[in-house]
């Protein structure tokens, strides 16, 4: 099954090209006999409000792309037996909600495990239109809107989005604006340079007048774009620190060429020191993206949007909040999250993401960020996903990003209801499954909130010191003695950058949450959890318990009635990843057996 949606029996060969219409087509496809009427009311907007009359027949309100949203609402609601209500009115909270695409011009996809890009190959444009029909129907039913193309590491010739492909990326566009969803480039912040012009200087009136003309350009071929997307002085790109400008001289650079079209400049905020000594002890990674842009708030520009990555490291298994979706109170913020399971599995192991997006949401105050991205975890792949399964983190993302109250149950069962044809039972077992899945994998994999200890460039399967003498600033530091970095004020003072009521939170050892416990301080094996056993016991008990978890996972989805190709699919998987969580246990447990000297007190294997 490919998503959600396959149920519906709409021809997407040549659907209407109007979001109102397409909401008439979706409906009479989806839901024949349905008596429905659809009143356009624009001041709603992409808001929608479903009325029940006593004749049984429904009245859909909404502006143009309201009117969609409405309509799939409806007809998820239906399909997945809930029904709805005599009034159901939404509207969503955030009016970016973005998928950000790592795809390269000749195919590849970085960090992709769906298989190739689903829009270039060869160093072109390259994709089939039914498939991107298809896919602007995934997107909108949970009402995805922004749709970034190309990676943010611009590669040659992706350069070519803003000149020779243009043309083609138009045509793009086309299939998509029915759906409500439009599309954002990423920009090489160096460009002008490919073009006579001396410097990328964002100060020098050449390199405005360049990117002026070039957003001209762009608008005139797609007067809906919704922007720029860009990444500057980060991990080898380009950027205003080349000559001496800061992040606000040059993000406010690109706004200015785009504001006569109603575009917004996505600007990345993952800048730190890629090329770290090991022997540097002064420099913590995780202060990087506050020392570069705390000082600057109230100076970006209003088309301006900041994207923050919700970690102050690389979406790494578990990592607190970064401090800096917290302390920008007068710049418009974005908080990116991770589809793609980089450091998660690679969409092989599963890893239902919502529970860890609940949690941040739970951290943060709602009027702190305007905007949702996500990086995809889409590809060429027939499901779109790679794993069946991984589906669910696209969904629930485009429901959490419309509204960020959803809970975690009610998103995950509701997608496995509209994907299986289940009984109640069955249902359950599968969502709670999934659900459980994020846990099980932080079990077997880096403990207690430490990171990076994964196989090195390809991040998949473990490799406990494979980063620690490594450029990139992510150690752990252990010794026969003690594991983890000091972040409290006595250590990096990474710690002063929260709130004081964090703060306070996390600078004790007996108050700091246990799964974070190892990201703020550096604790002896001996070290007392709450619940009496030592830090290096909880380390063994926590690798163990993953490891059975898993296998009793794959026992209960080996019973469950999974149609053909999925069944196949996931069970294979499967057993790759049975094999991953023994690699981690034993692995891991090794080396701190090694380290610590200390026996595992119920006497199971740990090798020499």
């Amino acid at each position: 099954m490919k998503a959600w949606l396959s149920r519906l029996s709409a021809d997407l060969k040549n659907p209407p090209a109007s979001p109102a219409e397409l909401a008439r087509f979706e409906l009479d496809h989806a839901l024949p006999g349905t008596a429905y009427t659809l009143d356009p009311v624009p001041a709603l907007g992409e808001g929608y409000c479903i009325r029940r009359r006593s004749d049984s027949s429904v009245i859909i309100s909404g502006g143009p792309t309201g009117l969609l949203y409405g309509a799939y609402a409806l007809i998820l609601r239906m399909l997945s037996g809930e029904g709805i209500p005599d009034v159901l009115e939404s509207a969503p909270r955030y009016p970016l909600r973005m998928i950000n695409c790592w795809d390269n011009a000749d195919g590849s996809v970085e960090r992709g495990y769906s298989g190739r890009s689903l829009f270039f190959e060869g160093g072109r444009l390259s994709y089939d239109p039914f498939r991107m029909r298809e896919l602007g129907r995934l997107l909108a039913s949970v009402g995805l809107n922004v749709l970034c193309i190309n990676n943010v590491n611009v590669h040659d010739p992706a350069q070519q989005l803003l000149e020779n492909m243009l043309p083609e990326a138009a045509a793009l566009a086309d299939l998509f604006r029915p759906f409500g969803v439009r599309l954002m480039f990423s920009v090489d912040f160096s460009q002008p340079m490919r073009h006579g012009v001396s410097s990328a200087d964002p100060l020098d009136p050449a390199v405005r007048a360049w990117w002026k003309a070039a957003a001209e350009r762009v608008y005139q071929a797609i007067p809906d774009l919704a922007g720029f997307l860009v990444k500057a002085d980060s991990e080898g790109r380009p950027g205003p620190f080349t000559y001496g400008r800061n992040h606000a001289d040059g993000a406010n650079m690109l706004a200015e060429a785009v504001r006569p079209f109603g575009g917004v400049i996505v600007w990345r905020c993952f800048v730190y020191n890629c090329r770290q000594d090991w022997r540097d002890t002064k420099t913590d990674r995780p202060k990087a993206a506050w020392e570069h842009y705390a000082f600057l708030d109230g100076k970006f520009a209003e088309n301006v949007i900041l994207q923050v990555k919700h970690g102050p490291f690389d979406f790494q298994v578990r990592e607190p909040v970064s401090p800096l979706l917290l302390g920008m109170k007068q710049t418009n913020l974005a908080m990116e999250l991770q589809l793609a399971q980089e450091y998660t599995g690679h969409q092989i192991d599963l890893y239902t993401m919502i529970p860890m997006w609940r949690e941040l949401f739970d951290e943060i105050p709602e009027n702190n960020i305007m905007s949702l991205a996500a990086v995809s975890n889409l590809g060429r792949d027939e499901n779109y996903t790679g794993h069946p399964l991984a589906a669910v983190n696209l969904y629930t993302y485009g429901l959490l990003a419309w509204d960020p109250a959803m809970e975690a149950e009610s998103a995950v069962s509701r997608w496995v209801r509209l994907t299986y044809a289940f009984d109640p039972d069955q249902e359950r077992t599968l969502t709670a499954l999934l659900l459980s899945s994020r846990r099980t994998y932080e079990k077997y994999t880096a403990p207690l909130g430490i990171g990076w200890m994964i196989t090195p460039h390809d991040h998949y399967g473990p490799n406990p010191s494979g980063y620690e003498y490594d450029l990139w600033g992510t150690y752990h530091k252990a010794n026969r003695d003690a594991i983890g970095i000091d972040r409290t004020a006595a250590g990096t003072g990474f710690l002063l950058q929260y709130p004081e009521s964090l703060r306070k939170k996390y600078e004790d050892p007996e108050t700091c949450p246990d799964l974070l416990l190892l990201f703020y301080h550096r604790l002896p094996y001996s070290f007392r959890m709450k619940d009496g056993r030592t830090l290096v016991q909880r380390i063994y008990d926590d690798h163990f318990e993953g490891k059975k978890e898993t296998e009793a996972m794959a026992e209960i989805l080996e019973a469950l009635p999974f149609p053909d190709p999925d069944r196949e699919i996931i069970l294979s998987r499967m057993e790759l990843q049975k094999r991953n969580a023994r690699e981690w246990c034993d692995i891991i447990n090794t080396f701190f057996r090694r380290l610590s000297g200390v026996d595992d007190l119920h006497g199971r294997v740990i090798y020499d």
